[in-house]
């Protein structure tokens, strides 16, 4: 998905399938290559939707050439945020491959291809990773001022301040836990209240997010993504539940220079 964020709804997404599949199901596959061809076409089913273009996963037939069948090191030490640069068909065959080492033929299933149009999307895509980094993204700077508003009210527990900011038909995303909208979204700072988290502005894939340090921890332990609709906030999706992602992240503190 090239995005951590985007990444863990896609897992929520294929889980949710696949344990409805096996329910319908008296013998199940080989797992390991089953759960990678929902959560493959899972994937490409968000990118559509999504409007993403290049999702073909045959539009590289053509011009087919020879591959090292060797993991590619340069594509294993890369930072999840420079497989932005590939087209998803390249990005799937380098991940598959290269990151988690699958073979060319375990590839070729999973992105239900050819072994040749592998072959041709692993050429291009190491090449692309070795041209380098893709651009960042422009920070919003008004947006940043929003949330740096948000982090100063939670921080300084001022919760009718915080509420005042949140739309009348706010969306909550307690991911992998539950979801609330409207007046429900007000119970959810109850919680905080107990609980001794400071916020703080940072980056995540190239997004804004609100990192939340727990009982002054040095390293934040999760973050929270907000979405607005002019100066309220219409989204806010809070990632407390499943913090091994944060492990993974390519964070960047607000306080550190943006590569």
């Amino acid at each position: 998905m090239g995005s951590i964020i985007d990444g863990e709804d896609v897992v929520q997404d294929a889980l949710a399938k696949a344990f409805y599949a096996m329910s319908m199901q008296s013998d199940l596959p080989p797992l390991r290559p089953w759960l990678f061809r929902i959560a493959h076409n899972a994937a490409i089913d968000r990118l559509r939707s999504h409007g993403h273009k290049l999702t073909e996963t045959r539009a590289e037939l053509d011009d087919v050439m020879p591959v090292d069948d060797r993991p590619d090191p340069i594509a294993v030490r890369a930072a999840l945020s420079r497989f932005l640069a590939l087209t998803v068909t390249q990005r799937a065959a380098v991940i598959l491959k290269d990151v988690l080492g699958h073979s060319l033929e375990e590839t070729a299933s999973t992105m239900d291809t050819t072994v040749p149009a592998v072959k041709a999307a692993l050429v291009r895509g190491r090449a692309a990773l070795r041209a380098g980094e893709p651009e960042p993204i422009t920070a919003d700077a008004a947006r940043r001022a929003q949330l740096a508003t948000y982090a100063r009210l939670f921080n300084a527990r001022d919760w009718d301040g915080v509420r005042a900011l949140i739309g009348e038909d706010c969306r909550l995303d307690l991911v992998s836990k539950s979801q609330r909208r409207g007046k429900a979204v007000g119970m959810y700072f109850g919680n905080y209240e107990k609980l001794d988290i400071r916020l703080e502005l940072a980056r995540v894939d190239g997004r804004d997010v609100l990192a939340a340090f727990v009982d002054g921890a040095a390293a934040p332990a999760y973050w929270i993504l907000l979405e607005w609709d002019g100066d309220r906030v219409q989204l806010i999706r809070d990632f407390r539940y499943v913090p091994y992602i944060a492990a993974e992240a390519a964070l960047a503190s607000d306080q550190e220079p943006q590569r």
